[in-house]
């Protein structure tokens, strides 16, 4: 489907200065909670080290609005290109290699973060940020790219967060893990979506941007399946460690097995076991396993209790079918067509996972629950590009480095998913084995 070409829409600048200083605001909050004992730690062995994120939000700015796109100096190059850029390895091995620069010190890297974080917005309140016909100014993309490109990194940053002992981090005044015992139980542990089109993809007149890999917007056609209600809880997922699921190579892929047998995996990666109890590792203490929490697990967990269910993981088009189909059509977010003030499970509302079902005003047109908020949701899609995609001028590298049948698509958002990220078209995805993201996922099978 060709793209759609749309007239340049105005900057509110108003809006952008404050959308600019609630990120960077989050952002602060987000390095001042870790002890400053962590900060040249690797809490996740295959990502940088804290100093590096720290630097990188603003630098990745600098670099890609102030000098790539409006071709003014940043603000000093040597560090704008030790933060210049992150890794994604397959090994820690790889990790070490590609990330071990002579790291500022704290006192250096939030220097630098401050005259980032003044020259940032000093272009946002006087610079032409929309300039058609020019490749990175072309509907503001670079604006967007630097505000998006942070606030994807806050929760990044969270989970990385998570992986350091409770007694590392401080905990908001307002924390708690503790949810309301009221979860819903729907009616039906599934529900049959009736076979229809969905449109996957951003398209440039429904929102303000998109990333290259939501273009161009395109409809497939869906045949009738039938989905879960909810996400697999917890309780659900317990059942099948006590079956031996993590032992039956039978419903892992080889290399899924292979991996978990080398890794002595026999449990989710935030649960832990004391004695002969279950807990969960939560953002900033250790509980009983909420077992009406939905689980947290990588794809290849994911996709191996689905087999031991006899279903399997949706595919990214059934996603979107069965979160944003209607009767007659679709909606732009699986509640209706208005963004409204949901009250779903995202957006900072809480550091940790509540129970499933506790907002059945936000599900969609056919009854399916929590799919935005709660967690990113797993699909058996291998993430790629869509026929005609063009990499993005502000950020080229940002989805083709990741077209390499290692990566699998995730819909929906987790607790700490930035509102501004919540649109129909956005694209997640990470590799199979990768135990750290705040990922859960629900089971589909053809009707």
């Amino acid at each position: 489907m060709a793209q759609q070409q749309i007239h340049a829409r105005p900057v509110d600048r108003l809006a952008v200065r404050e959308r600019f200083i609630e990120a960077r605001r989050r952002t602060r909050v987000l390095f001042d909670m870790i002890d400053e004992t962590a900060y040249y730690e690797r809490p996740i062995a295959l990502r940088n080290p804290v100093v590096f994120y720290e630097g990188h939000i603003p630098a990745f700015a600098v670099n890609t609005l102030i000098k790539k796109a409006l071709g003014r100096p940043g603000v000093d190059a040597q560090l704008e290109t030790i933060f210049a850029r992150g890794i994604d390895p397959e090994s820690e091995a790889t990790a070490v290699a590609r990330g071990n620069p002579a790291w500022p010190s704290r006192e250096t890297a939030r220097e630098y973060v401050e005259a980032a974080e003044r020259l940032l917005l000093d272009a946002i309140e006087r610079e032409d940020l929309v300039r058609p016909g020019h490749p990175l100014l072309e509907h503001a993309q670079a604006l967007w790219t630097v505000l998006e490109h942070e606030e994807m990194h806050q929760e990044t940053l969270a989970y990385i967060w998570h992986q350091l002992p409770p007694q590392r981090k401080h905990a908001p005044a307002e924390y708690s893990a503790a949810t309301p015992q009221v979860a819903r139980t729907p009616a039906s542990p599934r529900v049959r979506i009736p076979a229809g089109f969905a449109t996957l993809g951003t398209d440039p007149g429904d929102d303000t941007f998109a990333w290259d890999n939501e273009r161009p917007a395109h409809r497939v056609d869906v045949d009738a399946f039938s989905i879960d209600v909810c996400n697999v809880t917890n309780g659900a997922f317990l059942e099948f460690v006590t079956a031996g699921g993590y032992s039956n190579a039978d419903l892992w892929r080889p290399e899924d097995f292979a991996w978990m047998q080398n890794e002595g995996i026999a449990h989710p990666h935030f649960w832990v076991r004391d004695g002969s109890r279950w807990m969960l590792r939560a953002m900033f203490e250790t509980l009983p396993l909420p077992l009406d929490w939905p689980v947290y697990v990588t794809w290849a967990e994911a996709n191996a209790y689905g087999r031991w269910v006899g279903r399997r993981l949706p595919t990214e088009a059934q996603y979107h079918r069965a979160a944003f189909g209607a009767p007659g059509g679709e909606r732009r977010f699986p509640w209706g067509d208005r963004f409204g003030a949901p009250s779903g499970n995202f957006d900072f509302r809480r550091w940790d996972p509540e129970p499933g079902g506790l907002h059945p005003h936000e599900a969609s047109a056919y009854g399916v629950q929590d799919l935005v908020g709660n967690g990113w949701e797993w699909t058996s899609t291998v993430f790629g590009p869509f026929a005609g995609f063009t990499p993005s001028a502000s950020y080229p590298e940002y989805s083709a480095d990741f077209f390499d049948g290692e990566h699998f698509v995730m819909k929906g958002a987790s607790p700490v998913t930035s509102r501004f990220l919540v649109r129909r078209g956005f694209r997640n995805w990470f590799r199979p084995r990768y135990p750290y993201v705040y990922a859960t996922f629900r089971c589909a099978e053809d009707a």
